[in-house]
């Protein structure tokens, strides 16, 4: 082995002794590598060199999200910021990368995939964001709990008008017509999810748009009571973030509510490999990103942190997952399913460390809620 090799074996040992994790250990989140190549490629690439030679078969784990969560706690960033991460936590603060020409990348590498894989992962309500745990014992019902708490957050009335910016598959909006009888409009970038929600709308009345949030005929389609924004915000980059909060105040009527609800660190930065294969173009928002981007748009009435449902949320999308793959049989591509695998492990375990990813619900007003904002939890 040379230098490099032998250099980068080190560094990935120590990691993983701190971690309490080996290289060929007996703990299920200790690491097997298959391919002598591992090392040089991964001191070469960084977590992107990590999680391609993951999808090629070079090296395994039996519990990834449990290895990412130890290593995350005990080494920081000093295990996951390599020069591909680093630089693209610069460029996506220096250049616009979701410029409204780059959109539809995210819906053409990942949301417009087979629906058919989203509904077995997802379950019946096909909410592609955290469930809310507290009083429930399954997805399903931890997804409706989720709608409900949006909608309780807001305040939702019978007939009040809402708006779901990024509504995926229509969840949400189907909820609040249900529960609260509200006149819901659902705006996504992907057509294919468009089409979905409007063909299981089921005569409810509720409208679906194929729109970037930037689009002309959507500030045209305002203003309404009430605008939430449930996992979407992660695709509108740092650059964007001043402009969506001044569209948000412009569709929201003086006395309304507006619920984001996304996925934050305080670093602000997404990591090279999921940018590469899953969300293109994607980044994650810090504390102050957010709190200067709404300062003189937006009084913050309330902020919730419920970053362990998300780690339950994710780890119950990977079983459902690996039992599609298995019931796909030949017919899911080795590489495809590695990928998906080792994405919601390490996205799980980035929950679990507590240190990294949390899961904010944020709800704004424009002048203050008058005597006062009650939390709902």
């Amino acid at each position: 082995m040379g230098g490099l090799e032998s250099a980068a074996r080190r560094a990935v040992e120590q990691a993983l002794e701190r971690a309490g994790a080996r290289v060929g250990g007996p703990d299920p989140w200790d690491i097997h590598v298959h391919d002598p190549r591992f090392w040089r490629r991964v001191a070469l690439g960084g977590s992107l060199a990590l999680g391609d030679s993951y999808m090629d078969g070079w090296w395994d784990c039996a519990a990834i999200d449990e290895l990412t969560a130890r290593v995350l706690r005990t080494s920081g960033d000093e295990a996951v910021l390599d020069w591909r991460t680093a630089a693209l936590a610069t460029a996506s603060r220096l250049v616009n990368l979701q410029s409204s020409r780059r959109a539809g990348q995210v819906a053409e590498v990942h949301y417009d995939l087979d629906t058919e894989l989203f509904a077995a992962m997802l379950g019946p309500t096909m909410a592609y964001s955290c469930a809310y745990w507290r009083a429930a014992d399954d997805l399903d019902a931890a997804q409706r709990a989720k709608f409900e708490l949006v909608c309780a957050k807001l305040y939702l009335g019978t007939g009040e008008s809402l708006l779901d910016i990024g509504c995926g598959w229509g969840g949400l909006v189907r909820h609040a017509v249900d529960s609260r009888g509200a006149r819901a409009v659902g705006v996504t970038v992907s057509a294919p999810q468009r089409d979905w929600a409007a063909a299981h709308d089921d005569g409810r009345g509720a409208e679906y748009h194929a729109l970037d949030w930037r689009d002309p005929a959507l500030g045209r389609m305002g203003p309404f009571d009430k605008l939430c924004s449930v996992g979407m915000f992660e695709h509108v980059g740092h650059r964007n973030y001043r402009a969506f909060f001044e569209s948000a105040h412009r569709l929201l009527r003086d006395d309304g509510l507006f619920l984001l609800h996304t996925i934050g660190n305080e670093h602000g930065r997404t990591d090279a490999w999921l940018n590469r294969h899953i969300f293109p173009n994607g980044a994650l928002p810090a504390t102050a990103d957010i709190s200067r981007a709404v300062q003189g748009l937006f009084v913050i009435e309330d902020w919730h942190n419920f970053r362990a449902d998300y780690d339950r949320t994710v780890t119950t999308w990977h079983a459902n997952f690996l039992r599609y793959a298995e019931a796909r049989g030949a017919a899911m591509p080795t590489r495809f399913r590695r990928m998906w695998s080792y994405y919601l492990q390490t996205m799980a375990g980035s929950f679990r460390a507590g240190c990294r990813n949390q899961l904010w619900q944020i709800v704004l007003s424009k002048r203050g809620v008058r005597g006062g904002y009650r939390s709902i939890r």
